[in-house]
């Protein structure tokens, strides 16, 4: 197919699912793999790869957010069942007051989103979130849009996130520069992303099933004295928080420090791996928070699982967006935009931007517009005379280009949608805009301090 062809094809791939989802209410599931399978039968791939490569795409997608998803889910089940993320927000409300609790949950959501993935920052910090909402009688919309913002923002900038690291190894740029201009770029986004994060009216919407609605109509009950005794403290469940995003970070550091051929790089790698940090976060929550509680080894068993059927669809959807990025991927759609707009001949800072967010509108993922985006771009920075610091801002500007319009096709839009029971149409209004909103902002910024060095 041609590419103009191609591109219409996936304008109308999105449009129809857009048609599925929200006018005839066909679940979010069925609808992205028959949008998936049509849009790969129309774009010429091979009908007997049509299958495959929606089951390659659900596989790489579940592979990689089933198990946090599951394991952080039941982390978070087990301290919000035991009344741990009530008292933690209770007692941070108290000392804080609940008008500085939005705030005060963003800054921990930066901080602790430096060196953990998007979707496992975003799981465990989603009890906190609720728990917040409901003793400060906040929407919970309210806290989890800014602190999903936040902490997609380091993801697709920072260091020892793959995609800036990827990036910065493929244009030559200092990886040191990198991190230290981001740092201050995206702190200032952060901030304009929880201002504008305020302007949507969200106390209109009506959240549909899901863990943020569970969790405030559980447990409305102030606790008494005599409870709080089976009540895990606040410090313990900022521990248990804390202790799995400690090993990732830990296992982050020991990556980056340590030369290839390190005989620790393996035992790095296994410890700073998200499934073996939330494993060991669950079991120790399994004895510290089932003997406060006083929960027998049944009981302790069956809030684990009760976790489970919470985020089966969450799993489910997002494995299903994956399934259709993979397709808009493997029919050549991403690689036909990104010719298209190299060939304009914009200049490179801009182009960075540009076709990185044209990436990651047509295809989903985040991770693989940035790469693709220096790839394509890598000849023309090496060949252009820019300085360290000019090539750091380059590499970040790709990466804010990937920040924006998170929509269907992008599994952490189906993440932050479904825990926060937002439907599409209320994601696309909120979460998209907002994320497009830091991009752009965190575009400008850069391109600015581009102009002045």
């Amino acid at each position: 197919m041609s590419t103009t062809a191609l591109l219409l094809t996936a304008v109308t791939a999105v449009i129809v699912l857009l048609i599925l989802v929200i006018k005839l209410e066909l679940p979010a599931f069925v609808a992205l793999l028959l949008v998936a399978m049509g849009t790969a039968i129309v774009t010429g791939i091979p009908i007997e790869s049509v299958v495959p490569t929606l089951i390659d795409g659900m596989g790489n997608t579940l592979g990689s957010v089933a198990i946090v998803v599951g394991l952080g889910s039941m982390l978070g089940r087990m301290i919000e069942v035991s009344g741990g993320a009530d008292h933690l927000a209770r007692t941070f409300t108290a000392k804080l007051g609940a008008k500085r609790v939005i705030a005060a949950v963003t800054i921990a959501a930066f901080i602790l989103g430096i060196p953990v993935f998007f979707d496992v920052g975003f799981i465990i910090l989603a009890p906190l979130v609720f728990g917040f909402a409901k003793i400060s009688n906040i929407n919970p919309i309210r806290i989890g849009l800014p602190v999903g913002a936040v902490l997609l923002t380091v993801h697709v900038t920072l260091p020892p996130h793959p995609g800036p690291v990827a990036a910065a190894a493929q244009v030559n740029a200092d990886v040191g520069l990198v991190t230290i201009i981001g740092l201050a770029i995206s702190a200032i986004v952060g901030v304009i992303g929880f201002f504008a994060a305020k302007l949507f009216k969200v106390d209109k919407i009506v959240l549909r099933e899901s863990p943020a609605s569970e969790a405030l109509e559980s447990g409305e009950d102030q606790p008494t004295e005599g409870t709080t005794r089976s009540v895990p403290s606040a410090g313990t469940v900022v521990g248990l928080i804390v202790l799995p995003i400690a090993l990732i970070m830990i296992g982050s550091t020991l990556q980056t420090v340590l030369d290839e051929g390190n005989s620790l790089m393996p035992i790095a790698q296994f410890i700073g791996a998200p499934a073996t940090a939330l494993l060991l976060g669950l079991l120790v929550a399994y004895v510290v928070v089932g003997r406060k509680a006083r929960w027998n080894k049944a009981k302790r068993s069956s809030v684990a699982d009760s976790a489970l059927p919470m985020v089966a669809v969450i799993i489910f959807v997002t494995g299903a967006g994956g399934a259709f990025g993979n397709v808009l991927v493997e029919s050549g759609i991403g690689d036909s935009l990104a010719s298209s707009l190299t060939a304009i001949g914009m200049p490179t800072i801009v182009a960075g931007f540009v076709i990185s967010q044209a990436l990651r509108a047509a295809q989903g993922s985040a991770t693989v517009a940035i790469l693709t985006t220096a790839g394509l771009l890598s000849t023309a920075i090496s060949q252009g005379g820019y300085s360290p610091v000019e090539t750091a801002l380059i590499t970040l500007a790709i990466g804010f280009g990937s920040l924006g319009l998170s929509h269907i096709n992008d599994s952490g839009f189906w993440i932050v949608t479904k825990y926060l029971g937002l439907s599409v149409a209320d994601g696309l209004k909120t979460w998209t805009v907002l994320t497009t909103i830091c991009g752009v902002t965190g575009f400008l910024i850069t391109w600015g301090v581009f102009q002045i060095v």
